[in-house]
């Protein structure tokens, strides 16, 4: 088998911005597994907070061993992390090329159908906010970036613009245990249902004796099975994130182990392409909350591109993957 992995650069179609920053374009990485008679595909995201870059994430995908590599193995040569994402994923997809099958018949999974996906409003000053609101005010679920000083003005802004809309709000790491304790009370009254990742990972342990009326999801603070443990009585709600857990694989047993313990399911993604959000759309059936709206940010995506519509995100088509 060759394996190969290119950087590859999508426009937005605006500027997107959360409490670290804002960008206008999304940089993937794109692994490829070549057997002689097939191919397959995967997409990973690199994140910058957790120390990747796009130039890291190919040569630890371009210096991995071909021979004996399996999902299986996969997992002792590389971290949890893009790199093992994109990776993971383009061995599904390369299974299910040589087998004639669709991936969700290879891990035993039920046919899926369309999801209902959140749709997310970036950081921005409260009139745009709100503007950005009612231009989406039909969805059934919006997910809103917050973070930064002025948060109670936002949140009132956008549930001002979207009165009927379902909202989850996302701090990105970015409130303290005083911010926080301002805007439970107004998340609540305006039938907030979720909040993400309010504190920052490894200063989160105030969660554990706080009341939590409104449910707390975790994000940057939860990776794969084996952070999961540290989060029971801190967090009603984990994101699994295929970037994070390094690919469909870890991403399945995770929500496993996450359900038996008690914790809700949210499925999410860093900004991508429909290639990325393809095998995510898998771990998202049956969850509580899913948030896989990444194409839908860009002003461009890949050439079989999943379908949305009023029905929810669409399973992927052979031709885009698995």
């Amino acid at each position: 088998m060759k394996l190969t992995a290119r950087r590859e650069v999508f426009a937005l179609r605006e500027a997107f911005t959360i409490s670290r920053g804002s960008r206008t374009e999304q940089v993937v990485v794109t692994a490829e597994i070549h057997d002689g008679a097939h191919v397959g595909r995967g997409e990973c995201t690199p994140y910058a907070r957790y120390g990747e870059t796009a130039e890291g994430v190919i040569d630890a995908i371009e210096g991995l061993e071909s021979a004996g590599l399996t999902r299986a193995t996969l997992a002792d040569r590389l971290p949890a992390g893009a790199a093992r994402n994109a990776v993971d994923c383009a061995l599904w997809d390369l299974e299910a090329k040589r087998a004639g099958r669709r991936v969700w018949d290879l891990a035993g999974l039920a046919a899926p159908g369309p999801i209902i996906t959140a749709y997310t409003l970036s950081l921005a000053a409260p009139d745009a906010m709100r503007a950005k609101a009612a231009e989406n005010a039909h969805r059934p679920l919006l997910k809103v970036k917050l973070g930064g000083t002025g948060d109670v003005a936002r949140i009132e802004a956008v549930r001002a613009g979207a009165p009927a809309a379902a909202i989850i709000v996302d701090a990105n790491e970015g409130w303290t245990v005083e911010s926080y304790a301002e805007l439970a009370p107004v998340l609540l009254r305006l039938g907030v249902a979720m909040v993400e990742q309010p504190f920052p990972a490894g200063a989160d342990d105030a969660l554990a004796g706080m009341a939590r009326p409104l449910p707390v999801c975790a994000d940057e603070s939860c990776h794969d099975r084996t952070g999961l443990a540290g989060l029971v009585g801190k967090y009603d709600m984990i994101n699994i994130k295929l970037d994070k857990t390094g690919g469909l694989t870890e991403a399945l047993a995770l929500k496993g182990a996450a359900r038996a313990l008690g914790f809700e399911v949210m499925v999410g993604c860093m900004m991508g392409t429909s290639l990325a959000m393809a095998p995510a759309s898998l771990v998202g059936q049956g969850a509580g909350l899913v948030d896989l709206d990444g194409p839908l940010l860009l002003a461009e995506d890949r050439a079989t591109p999943l379908v949305y519509d009023e029905a929810g995100l669409h399973p992927p088509a052979a031709a885009l993957w698995g």
